[in-house]
Formats: structure tokens, C-alpha cells, sequence
């Protein structure tokens, strides 16, 4: 089971190619989506930091740890 192969790439290997790629450009293209948001609603500047918060803590979590992962290994 340990050589378990798809496209020619361990199931370790994709898995650590999504977490450090793919997740982190969701996260971008998120950004991005929500700065549409916010200058398609004319909101302001305090307004789009209200957008930016309640829309953004969806990833919050995911940074987080990986900001908590990298001082705990250094």
C-alpha cells in the first residue's frame, strides 16, 4: 500500500503539493473575490474591512496553523 501511484506521484506527494499550492491559491483567488466585493459595493474603507473580516475567516484557521506549524518546528 505504500506504493500507491497516481499520475506517477505518491499519494504523499499530491497531498503535500495541494496543501502547499493549490489551498494557498484558493486563498488568493478568495482575495481576490472578496477586493470584487468590495469595490463593486462601493463600500469604503471600513466597510471593506468588514467585508474582508467576515469573508476572510474562512481561512483564518488554515494560516494559523501553518504560521503555528513553522515556529514549532524551527
Amino acid at each position: 500500500m505504500d506504493d500507491v501511484v497516481a499520475f506517477g506521484f505518491t499519494v504523499d506527494q499530491i497531498s503535500w503539493f495541494g496543501v502547499n499550492f493549490c489551498i494557498p491559491a484558493l486563498i488568493l483567488y478568495m482575495l481576490f473575490i472578496i477586493y470584487s466585493h468590495v469595490k463593486e459595493s462601493k463600500a469604503g474603507k471600513y466597510g471593506g474591512m468588514w467585508m474582508f473580516l467576515a469573508l476572510g475567516l474562512g481561512f483564518v484557521g488554515f494560516v494559523a496553523k501553518e504560521i503555528m506549524l513553522y515556529f514549532m518546528e524551527k
